[in-house]
């Protein structure tokens, strides 16, 4: 697919006109690239899960929550920035641009993958059946030195920036018209509560394994999704990280190939944890007594919310063993975005929350679906926020 910057199709996406929200244009151009992506995405379930979040009957089941918005038009064009440390996050974006009704030109990642190569193919080959939609969906990559963000940025109603703190004040230095304004998505950070007498109740402990490995390993711990700190509370805390870790070893010496870089990072964030924390090491021993470095963690004594800082990847976890549920409070803030959870916790923690009116927290799911994109992210509901209201007196 050409990925070039041509101005020349920038002006003729400007003009084109902006659609309804859900309409039948934009469903039917992503069902078929969900069909499309069908074909070719089975060895990337990173792929696979946009393809399935794309695809017609799920597309039709959105638009029922957004009914009332039929006196609603899309914005204009929008510029999304997508990030690099999510492959298919550029696609979620793009889907959610056309979904509300605008035109999309979205900035890849420098560096190309063959998630993004997939999801760009199949987006050619959906032209070809939709050719009209040329105008409505654009992936492009340029050099961030050549001065294309500053062009894109005049022509854009949205700005959509992912990608953490230092990129959004990057793309600020970018002027956008006085309509215009910047949806972002900054630096957050995640966490886990594990109800440790509902884990024990349950039958099958290998799935809450393999869906806090999707949540964490999939993305080597780098989306802001994916929990950094495992809160643990009830009566049976000690048999329960037992078998939950022992779970999560068997999967990570199964799946998850460690680089040596990795190893050292590990150590060194431990190393500087020690220095400011109160905590120790633990785990699984392997080959000659040492530890296994494909799933560290590292058990907190004491609970300070400054630990966030300290926080690594590549199968790195804090632990802490709470006196009450509403230890987590301690780092509910602005930075905070997702709780995930294993148990019947799921509405005390939202209820929690509400009643100490935190500034953090804007998602709260049950282990395993901490990576689902939602058109509710970060507190935006993306729909009404890329969309304008056609108001009538």
């Amino acid at each position: 697919m050409q990925l070039d910057f041509n101005e020349e199709r920038i002006k003729e996406m400007e003009v084109a006109p902006s659609l309804r929200p859900f309409s039948e244009k934009a469903v039917e151009f992503l069902s078929e690239l969900s069909t499309q992506l069908f074909k070719v995405a089975r060895p990337y379930p990173d792929v696979v899960a946009f393809a399935y979040w794309c695809r017609k009957a799920a597309l039709v089941s959105y638009a029922e929550k957004y009914k009332d918005s039929c006196n609603r038009l899309g914005r204009g064009l929008i510029f999304h920035i997508a990030p690099s440390n999510v492959p298919v996050n550029f696609a979620f974006s793009l889907a959610a641009g056309l979904l509300a009704g605008n035109k999309n030109v979205v900035r890849l990642p420098g560096k190309d993958s063959v998630q993004a190569e997939l999801i760009c193919g199949a987006i050619e080959k959906t032209f070809e059946k939709y050719p009209d939609m040329y105008r409505y969906a654009y992936p492009i990559r340029y050099d961030k030195a050549s001065g294309y963000t500053d062009i894109l940025s005049r022509y854009c109603n949205v700005r959509v920036i992912w990608g953490g703190d230092d990129t959004i004040r990057e793309i600020r230095r970018s002027e956008i018209p006085a309509r215009a304004f910047d949806i972002t998505f900054a630096d957050r950070f995640s966490f886990c509560v594990i109800q440790s007498d509902d884990y024990m109740a349950l039958e099958d402990k290998r799935s809450v394994a393999s869906g806090f490995y999707n949540d964490t390993y999939l993305s080597d711990q780098n989306a802001c999704t994916s929990p950094h700190i495992v809160f643990w509370t009830g009566k049976s805390v000690e048999k329960a990280r037992d078998i939950f870790w022992k779970e999560l070893q068997a999967l990570a010496d199964e799946r998850y190939e460690l680089q040596a870089v990795q190893a050292v990072g590990k150590l060194d964030a431990f190393c500087m944890a020690a220095m400011k924390q109160k905590c120790r090491i633990c785990g699984e021993r392997g080959k000659d007594n040492l530890i296994k470095n494909n799933l560290v963690r590292v058990e907190l004594s004491e609970l300070d919310k400054s630990i966030r800082a300290y926080r690594y990847h590549s199968g790195f976890f804090f632990e802490y063993r709470m006196r009450v549920l509403t230890d987590m409070l301690a780092l509910c803030e602005e930075k905070c975005q997702t709780i995930s959870y294993v148990g019947n916790i799921g509405r005390e923690i939202e209820k929690i929350v509400a009643e100490a009116g935190v500034n953090g927290v804007d998602r709260i799911v049950p282990v395993g679906r901490a990576m689902d994109f939602s058109l509710v992210w970060d507190g935006y509901d993306l729909i009404r926020t890329m969309s304008r209201i056609v108001a009538r007196t």
